[in-house]
């Protein structure tokens, strides 16, 4: 008895270094490439393309999976590009995502690698610039590729390297992005049992990570509010129906619905007009008004009824006048939901990567990602990763989408260490 005792023992303390092992490595691995995850993102960063025209973007990648001997698909979901790595032990097929368009954004910040370039944007030459970040998450996915092709024989399962278009939206009436990688078949052969995914954030300290369990991200919709009225002469608004007049009523309502119909406590909403367009002079009073703007929600019961309230006042207030509205949403993106039990599973991972002092948890966000759609096929994981020279103050930092958006890319290597980590540890912790 006492003999197998000591076996366990022995068993317990073999693993654990094996483990502490497999963690040196990737540490050791991730470090040493750091100048290339530099090389890489700022090579993306000076040549960025806008959504669904990611080609040159594919073909850099596609280039880096081949030396890696990865198998690759290309073609996915038009620009799409999916590395499949197959470890050296049985396991599950674990999916990581980068997402890799830029944004019609003019980059005013002055750095060696600062984006020159344009592009057609729905017939329009527009500058383009990595003002979100997504140049930062292709070169921390190449990294990672880099180094678990290196470490095959230690990994259970597969790795699906997802390198995803269009995040920010296709143009046009495109289909794009996430949901058509998953249409076509991404989360498919062999099929994936998880997804991980990370952002950088302008206003997190680099190489921190914050996350939350349960819903992170909001589910966003576009919508356009329709106002019919009766066209008259601006001197004589009687013998007119004023949509302009409706308009305005119908936006300060929105807000009513916010402030005073919904249970905020529960989770926050947001609806933001954002476009009006009506009128053509200054003493006609226009027939037609048309609105445009967007609606969040982290909660699927608040988000029906935000729609259904929002379709009834509209159309109410303008009937209270004489005139018509309509309301039509159009889908964006899913709640970004962490699956509470897999979130509280990775987090040791993430402190393995970054150092506990360095992860926390944070709030839900009302910006959307389309990460979300993977989640409509596997239990998924998304968190914060930061970017912002560290010291330097969060309320300062330049925001995302606009010309000012910089980086620091000094702590990229973090990033690799922690979608490495997770990969090696996930089929452990799912059997628990």
């Amino acid at each position: 008895m006492k003999k197998f005792g000591l076996t366990i023992i022995i068993c317990s303390s073999f693993i654990a270094a094996s483990a502490q092992d497999i963690s040196k490595s990737i540490e050791t691995k991730a470090t040493a490439i750091q100048a290339k995850l530099v090389e890489w993102r700022r090579h993306l960063h000076e040549h960025p393309e806008l959504g669904n025209r990611e080609y040159n973007t594919s073909a850099y990648i596609t280039d880096h999976l081949k030396k890696l001997g990865i198998e690759v698909q290309t073609g996915i979901a038009k620009t799409g590009v999916v590395g499949i790595l197959k470890g050296g032990k049985p396991g599950p097929c674990i999916g990581l995502r980068a997402d890799m368009d830029a944004l019609p954004v003019k980059e005013r910040v002055n750095i060696p690698y600062a984006s020159k370039d344009s592009a057609l944007f729905l017939g329009e030459k527009v500058p383009v610039m990595h003002a979100c970040g997504h140049d930062a998450h292709v070169a921390m996915l190449m990294g990672t590729a880099e180094v678990l092709s290196a470490m095959k024989k230690d990994i259970a399962g597969t790795v699906k390297f997802i390198f995803q278009p269009a995040e920010e939206g296709p143009p046009g009436d495109e289909e794009g992005g996430a949901a058509l990688m998953v249409k076509e078949g991404v989360m498919d052969n062999p099929k994936v049992d998880v997804v991980f995914g990370m952002h950088i954030e302008s206003w997190i300290p680099a190489g921190d990570i914050q996350y939350k369990p349960g819903a992170f991200m909001a589910s966003t919709d576009a919508f356009t509010v329709k106002v019919k009225g009766k066209q008259s002469h601006g001197s004589q608004p009687w013998l007119g129906i004023d949509p302009l007049a409706v308009s305005a009523n119908i936006i300060e309502a929105f807000q009513q619905i916010v402030s005073r119909q919904m249970d905020i406590v529960k989770a926050p909403v947001v609806i933001t007009v954002a476009k009006i367009n009506g009128g053509v002079r200054f003493n006609i009073i226009p027939e037609e008004v048309n609105m445009e703007g967007t609606l969040r929600t982290l909660d699927s019961k608040m988000h029906e009824d935000v729609q259904q309230k929002m379709k009834f006042t509209a159309a109410k207030i303008a009937e209270s006048s004489g005139a018509t509205a309509e309301v039509i949403f159009y889908e964006r993106t899913l709640v970004n939901y962490n699956n509470p039990d897999l979130t509280e599973k990775m987090i040791p991972s993430l402190v393995t990567a970054a150092g506990k002092e360095n992860v926390r948890p944070m709030n839900w966000v009302t910006g959307g990602e389309d990460f979300s759609y993977f989640g409509t096929k596997a239990p998924t994981f998304f968190f914060y990763f930061g970017g912002m020279p560290r010291g330097n103050d969060a309320a300062a930092a330049p925001p995302h989408h606009t010309p000012d958006f910089l980086i620091d890319d000094s702590r990229l290597f973090v990033g690799v260490k922690a979608f490495c980590q997770m990969v090696i540890d996930y089929p452990k912790n799912s059997k628990n």
